[in-house]
């Protein structure tokens, strides 16, 4: 890994510049430690410059610095802005760590009525972890999701060959900071402690959890099933019966959603293909970092099928895409000829517009068992649109016999259009 090389974040970066100028108030989230800071202040401000914006005309404030602490008082923060506003044209007001400021949403909507000011900010409180934040700004926010590093973005700061990188990727995941460390326990214990002492406390204090130890097993829980279909009935039979603690499946639903507000994890939900309808119960749960997964888990359950899996529910949403889990009713035939009712599974549901896509995510295609079971639920789809198989590996993408996709992850992962071939 090359330190200090500027990595591309140019899905967001594209993103701000679409929203440039909106009236709207563009409010990044994601996770703690993505890179929040690191876009709007490297990237997006040099996008200005060379844009022809006087840099005059970008008032930046940090409100972690103490070079900025006189600014957390509300009236002198506005003050502040309006003085260094000089004449009548664009400014474009770039605030980071915004919730350090008290009524920050009273300032921003005030700043918006001078009608010159191009506002954009970041925040890492649990208010700004959670899909709640936009509703401060009284219909004036406009979010851009940010998302740890894609395996492509991680991509274009390593120097050696791509199965390193690959095997790098799916053990550490893609935190920004990662890209500083050149020893593996670095990278370790970095995401472990911030895992514990970071991620999970901010969900502890915003939802006034009272048991961390037990919110913490529910992490691991999860972790440990990534891929797997699971519900909260089921996570509660395992507390009472493995580790003879009552954890309602009502408590626990609210957790997961608690841990989905903070953008730790997603929720795939389960669509009927043939039926059109979702189904509510064995929803599969992915992590937005793979790297934090595998440290909650102290790296010791590295399934590569479960964690390719992840990358690539992952690597979809980043690119803009809906995505659920496919179910498929069919019906087979057992070795005396008689029939019987089969559901299959059909790893993701794309969606974008009027796009579709049925995705099959496969580490080994080797055997003619995993062949057939690959093959099989998307051969069971009743309609036309597109049908992809990923691997593990290098191979560039063909077409079988019946017309569906095979592509290896390297040409899915690092080809944006990838689903278009």
């Amino acid at each position: 890994m090359e330190r200090g090389r500027e990595i591309k974040r140019d899905v967001y970066l594209e993103q701000l510049k679409l929203r440039k100028d909106n009236g709207m108030i563009k409010i990044i989230t994601g996770i703690r430690r993505c890179g929040k800071s690191y876009l709007l202040f490297v990237l997006f401000k040099k996008y200005l410059l060379e844009s022809g914006i006087d840099r005059e005309h970008i008032i930046e404030i940090a409100f972690d610095g103490i070079e900025h602490e006189n600014l957390r008082d509300p009236k002198k923060c506005y003050q502040q802005i309006k003085a260094l506003m000089k004449d009548r044209g664009r400014y474009y007001l770039l605030l980071d760590e915004i919730q350090m400021l008290p009524r920050f949403e009273e300032v921003l909507n005030s700043m918006l009525h001078l009608g010159n000011i191009d506002a954009y900010v970041t925040g890492s409180n649990s208010k700004f972890l959670s899909g709640d934040i936009v509703t401060e700004f009284r219909g004036r926010g406009d979010e851009i999701r940010i998302y740890p590093l894609s395996f492509g973005e991680f991509y274009t700061a390593w120097e050696g060959d791509y199965d390193d990188a690959w095997n790098e990727y799916m053990i550490y995941g893609g935190l920004p900071q990662l890209t500083y460390f050149s020893e593996d326990r670095q990278k370790a214990d970095y995401l472990k402690n911030i895992f514990a002492n970071v991620y999970l406390r901010d969900v502890v204090e915003r939802n006034r959890i009272r048991d961390e130890a037990e919110l913490g097993t529910l992490v691991y829980i999860l972790a440990s099933a990534i891929g797997s279909p699971t519900n909260p009935t089921k996570i509660s039979n395992m507390f009472r019966s493995e580790r003879a603690v009552s954890y309602s499946n009502k408590t626990i639903a609210k957790h997961i959603d608690c841990l989905a507000e903070a953008f730790l994890i997603s929720k795939a939900q389960r669509y009927d293909i043939k039926g059109r309808k979702y189904i509510g119960a064995n929803l599969k749960y992915y992590f937005t970092d793979v790297g934090l997964r595998n440290a909650r888990l102290n790296f010791r359950q590295q399934e590569p099928t479960h964690l390719m899996e992840n990358i690539v529910y992952n690597e979809l949403l980043i690119r803009g895409y809906n995505v659920d889990v496919g179910i498929v009713d069919t019906f087979a035939r057992n070795d005396s000829g008689e029939r019987f009712h089969k559901q299959l599974e059909v790893d993701f549901v794309v969606n974008k517009g009027n796009q579709r896509y049925y995705i099959q995510v496969a580490y080994d295609m080797s055997s003619e068992e995993k062949r057939r079971q690959e093959l099989n639920s998307l051969r069971s789809i009743p309609d036309s649109f597109k049908k992809m198989i990923i691997v593990n590996g290098t191979v560039k993408p063909w077409r079988n016999d019946e017309g569906f996709v095979v592509m290896g992850m390297k040409y899915f992962l690092l080809n944006d259009s990838s689903l278009e071939f």
